[in-house]
């Protein structure tokens, strides 16, 4: 399949409205590429590559989106460019916004992660290997092997590594698991791994759905997690002890008003993807429909709410 990999270049400040414009033109996923990340990884040694060198410039943001080549491909780079220009608007520095565009195909993609992606422990347990590299694993590592793919999803990036914390803090032996937006699979299968009993994962891209379901596979948990398509919440059924969503702060939003009716009694809501500076809008609303914030993980300019249902 070919896509279309939309780059713009813009500021920290604007690089979620970005992404979020992105996401309502139906991307298949959205990578941010901050400077200061990439040197916060060098720097704590995460990282074992001898190729890759410090940032110097760190205020550029490098927001990347996909796009299946088709007959709407036009449409949405008009509409995107019109949203792009009315960031200004709202009182934002839109940076540079010098944007380019080209053809990829999805083995490229895909194949292009394997010099960047080496395995990482992201939690007290959890360790992310990639399928075509090796590992030793010790007596307590719940070791997740990915591929993935055109999913967007490998741990390696805060938001998903502080879920996987979040995740090892809260699952109980038999819970029920809503994970939206499940990307490449990994928070569903870490669910797993932990002892939860049923995972209903989602996610509104049909490519996501298809790695997503060859990672279950190859973790041997197909008979915990089942994946669907589907937008947000209305790929699940009944309710959950846990409903985690690594997505964005304005769709995190958008899905709180459903969030309480798909929780269980005091059941755990887990949001990620969300810049430092949009906590407070986040916090605000998870208020307003009775979710009492329980715990806030920051590291490098993100952060992870855990979140509880309060009383009726």
């Amino acid at each position: 399949m070919k896509w279309t990999e939309i780059s713009i270049l813009t500021t920290h400040e604007a690089a979620e409205t970005v992404a979020n414009i992105f996401h309502e033109l139906g991307s298949s996923g959205v990578v941010i590429e901050d400077p200061e990340l990439v040197n916060s990884y060098l720097a704590s040694g995460a990282w074992d590559y001898s190729d890759i060198v410090q940032e110097s410039n760190t205020e550029v943001v490098t927001v990347k989106a996909y796009l299946p080549v088709d007959d709407q491909l036009d449409d949405k780079l008009r509409n995107f460019e019109e949203e792009f220009q009315q960031i200004s608007s709202r009182g934002m520095d839109k940076g540079r916004g010098e944007m380019q565009c080209r053809e990829v195909h999805e083995e490229d993609w895909a194949s292009s992660w394997k010099a960047f992606f080496h395995p990482i422990k992201v939690g007290q347990y959890i360790v992310i290997k990639p399928s075509w590299e090796e590992y030793i694993a010790t007596a307590n590592d719940l070791v997740i092997e990915l591929d993935p793919g055109m999913a967007f999803g490998t741990g390696t990036h805060q938001t998903t590594a502080m879920c996987c914390r979040a995740l090892e803090e809260t699952v109980k032996a038999g819970d029920l698991i809503f994970d939206v937006g499940t990307g490449s699979g990994i928070l569903s299968i870490a669910a797993a791994k932990l002892g939860a009993a049923s995972i209903q994962a989602v996610d509104l891209d049909h490519g996501a759905v298809r790695v997503a379901k060859e990672n279950v596979i190859i973790n041997q948990v197909e008979n915990v997690v089942q994946v669907n398509q589907g937008d947000l919440l209305t790929g699940v059924t009944g309710q959950a002890d846990i409903v985690i969503a690594n997505i964005i702060a304005d769709v995190v939003i958008k899905l709180l008003i459903d969030i309480p009716q798909r929780l269980k009694a005091e059941g755990i809501f887990i949001a990620s993807g969300i810049i430092s500076e949009r906590l407070s809008d986040v916090a605000a609303a998870m208020l307003e429909h009775n979710l009492l914030v329980e715990k806030v993980i920051e590291e490098g300019g993100w952060v992870a709410i855990i979140a509880r249902k309060g009383g009726q």
